[in-house]
């Protein structure tokens, strides 16, 4: 497990919603990966496995409007329909709107991956979605709470609200965090412009996003990966097993001993698969 504390995003695009924090890394001439993080994470649950990858791929990592580093503001759209769109004019920002990249999305990620492609024409070589947000029903009894009341919420004093924001990230994980990983993660949210931009994230994002694609994933012709781990509280397994059987030809692989947060809990095995995955596109391309 790597802390990394130097993992920091040092380029911006200036989205339709806000200015967006990326990076890329690895030979600019070899296979394009994009990464996509969920929530309440940011692009940094990515930083050990974007370096891994970065060997023998062309790695774009960002932070998603209103997450991490890259700009939060009143009244700021950061819906999971708006962050669709923001991966798709990034896409052809980086110049691979030609080039279809492999793309790795966690989480709500995975919504976003999935609306880009069906809804936007985002073209990718393949997915690797890792315990996804794809289907109904989702979202807890606690998300849609804080969703529900997040103009109340939004008025807890800083303590009270780190000390909710550290135990509902805490929860993703099955093994548990590093104190210092866990920190990191933390931190975007404890800031003037966090507080408010954690709930409004909540607030925006409801069922009716996967609702609007889930009767399309038959329509995915490339090659997905699904990775999913066996101790998600979050999002279960099961849910791994029906999207395996909506996507034509689609692989699952999960992961025994692991929560949602499978980045943090198996990162090796994660790692493994992914790259396993991402080279036999290399392969194709390549004829090797």
């Amino acid at each position: 497990m790597t802390t990394d504390r130097d993992w920091t995003l040092d380029q911006t695009f200036a989205g339709p919603t806000g200015t967006v924090r990326w990076r890329a890394i690895g030979p600019e001439d070899a296979p394009p990966v994009v990464l996509v993080h969920g929530t309440p994470f940011s692009s940094y649950v990515w930083r050990g496995i974007a370096r891994a990858l970065s060997r023998e791929h062309r790695v774009y990592a960002w932070d998603l409007p209103g997450y991490g580093t890259s700009e939060m503001r009143s009244g700021q759209d950061v819906s999971l329909a708006a962050q669709a769109r923001v991966l798709t004019e990034l896409i052809a920002h980086w110049g691979l709107a030609d080039a279809e990249p492999a793309v790795v999305a966690h989480d709500f990620g995975g919504c976003v991956a999935l609306r880009a492609h069906l809804l936007h024409g985002a073209r990718y070589e393949r997915l690797a979605l890792v315990d996804p947000v794809a289907l109904a029903p989702w979202g807890s009894p606690t998300y849609r709470l804080l969703g529900a009341n997040a103009d109340v919420f939004a008025q807890l004093p800083p303590a009270l609200h780190e000390a909710l924001v550290r135990e509902y990230v805490t929860s993703a994980s099955h093994r548990g965090l590093h104190p210092e990983v866990l920190d990191r993660l933390v931190e975007p949210w404890c800031t003037d412009e966090g507080r408010p931009a954690f709930y409004r994230q909540i607030e925006q994002n409801d069922q009716r996003f996967t609702d609007e694609i889930q009767g399309r994933y038959g329509e995915l012709s490339f090659p997905v990966l699904i990775c999913w781990g066996t101790d998600d509280t979050w999002i279960p397994v099961e849910r791994g097993h029906e999207l395996a059987k909506l996507i034509p030809g689609a692989e699952l692989h999960l992961i025994d001993g692991v929560g949602h947060l499978v980045q943090e809990d198996a990162p090796a095995e994660l790692t493994g698969e992914l790259s396993r995955f991402l080279s036999a596109g290399r392969s194709l391309r390549t004829g090797r």
